[in-house]
């Protein structure tokens, strides 16, 4: 694949921030949006902008096969069985609140175990800390190697016969740790938990077979790969959707209405109550066509050749610290400087028009694992080049100069 011609198909990046061409270095925490998906939602809105399954007029059936359309594309994406797997959400935040509100706070008990990881962003975490907090079950973790990655060994310590659900990021935004998923999820079964996967830093980077994870539910989010904000998806295994109840009511996922009972839709429609985001669920299709047009392998590869060369260069520079596995680590760098803070970091890195991440990226109890406030975190995707990281070395350096000259 060519980066610099991928690059051109996307139009926010042709432009100058504070006198510099942009370097966007934050696609971890979006991703931008290829022409072909922009083009794609301004025709929904300019074409046949109508509600969805409701209206039998014409405009309405453009949307709703556009919209239903947009499920097929993801179901042959993530390999599920059927479309009736396919959930449309806001985002892999409601999407594993779906599963925590509806599945495990019906299943668990104060006898039970619910196991995660200290690395979970923290829609990973939290929901399953309410969980834990209504229902009484104990919140297990998996602990951590030094370099940020998990045995297998300590898996089968830590999941036993009372572990109801094992709930794994399958790649860390901060580490860039890969998880083992297929095998976790094979010692999840083995123990009789189901095994829910946070899937919003893989999806957009390689390819995911959800059949291939045997994984119960599977989350991620549009805007991280190149779709708009606002649409996500939960994939959830037929027999387990089936038992499931809704957590929203009112239109759409309605069946029969009388005046003391209701009954829902079938899948995938009655965890869809209301108007669905249906330009979002559009553009989701489109940005799947966009990035099988390129193909995930050729991705994949192009961000790890970028990870491996960022690390090398960056390395080099005295007082640089990342963190994470060394090999076999997704497209991204969290690193701090010595005696700079990262939020200083990205404030004189933005001077340069170079946009990194500052913060403690929605998962704090990492950060105190990692015993520091905080990190700043260089995040790549397939429209950057080793241009972008010599330009990220260029503006550390004087990053670190500057406050070496103000705080020496």
């Amino acid at each position: 694949m060519n980066a610099k011609e991928i690059r051109e198909l996307f139009p926010i990046l042709d432009q100058e921030v504070n006198g510099h061409p942009l370097v966007y270095l934050d696609s971890a925490a979006t991703s931008h949006k290829p022409i072909q998906v922009i083009e794609e939602v301004a025709k929904y809105y300019r074409s046949y902008n109508s509600n969805v399954h409701r209206g039998v007029h014409t405009l309405g059936t453009y949307a709703t096969d556009g919209y239903e359309g947009a499920r097929e594309k993801v179901r042959k994406f993530i390999h599920a069985k059927s479309t009736k797997e396919v959930i449309f959400t806001r985002g892999t935040t409601t999407a594993l609140n779906i599963v925590a509100s509806s599945y495990a706070r019906q299943h668990c008990t104060a006898e039970d175990e619910i196991v995660i990881t200290p690395m979970e962003h923290h829609s990973n975490l939290i929901p399953w800390q309410q969980v834990a907090r209504v229902t009484g079950a104990t919140l297990k973790y998996i602990p951590l190697q030094p370099d940020g990655t998990i045995l297998l060994e300590d898996v089968r310590k830590t999941i036993t016969p009372k572990t109801k659900v094992v709930s794994v990021m399958h790649v860390s935004n901060v580490l860039g740790t890969v998880n083992p998923i297929a095998d976790i999820t094979k010692l999840a079964h083995q123990n009789g938990a189901i095994m829910v996967v946070d899937g919003a830093q893989s999806t957009p980077h390689m390819k995911v077979d959800v059949q291939e994870l045997d994984c119960d539910f599977f989350a991620f989010s549009g805007h991280k790969m190149c779709a708009p904000t606002g649409i996500g998806v939960l994939y959830g295994k037929q027999e387990l959707l089936e038992k499931m109840e809704p957590i929203e009511f009112g239109g759409e996922m309605i069946d029969f209405v009388e005046l003391h009972e209701s009954t829902w839709k079938e899948l995938p429609w009655k965890f869809e109550g209301g108007t669905p985001i249906i330009a979002g669920a559009i553009g989701l299709g489109a940005a799947i066509d966009f990035l099988e047009s390129i193909g995930l392998d050729n991705i994949q590869k192009h961000e790890h050749m970028l990870a491996e060369y960022a690390i090398e260069k960056l390395s080099k520079i005295d007082g640089f610290t990342y963190y994470g596995p060394q090999t076999n680590r997704a497209g991204l760098v969290t690193f701090n400087l010595d005696d700079v803070h990262p939020h200083d970091v990205a404030t004189a890195l933005d001077s340069y028009g170079i946009a990194v991440r500052a913060g403690h990226h929605c998962a704090q109890p990492l950060m105190k694992w990692l015993q520091v406030t905080a990190t700043a975190r260089a995040s790549f995707y397939l429209y950057n080049t080793e241009e972008d990281i010599d330009s990220l070395y260029n503006g550390l350096i004087k990053t670190k100069e500057y406050f070496g000259h103000v705080y020496g």
